[in-house]
């Protein structure tokens, strides 16, 4: 897997929190930045999903059958 190198900014806090959490655990703060990432990500897919169910009991969002689905794409 490709791994590029990326640059960004944190709050000195949460800099000193994550000093403090790799040296606890022995492990690269790339490695505790990317797995807290990816669990964010899995909360914002929930929140996201939760969203959207919102949307659909309040009628903003409309659910299609698997044939009204096949018939918009031509199938």
């Amino acid at each position: 897997m490709e791994r590029p190198r990326v640059s960004f900014t944190l709050d000195k806090n949460i800099l000193s929190e994550l000093d403090e959490i790799a040296k606890e655990l022995g492990a690269k703060k790339s490695h505790i930045v990317e797995q807290a990432l990816e669990m964010y990500f899995d909360a914002i897919d929930t929140m996201i999903a939760d969203k959207r169910l919102d949307e659909i009991a309040e009628g903003k969002m409309k659910v299609l059958s698997l044939a009204e689905f096949k018939k918009e794409l031509g199938l």
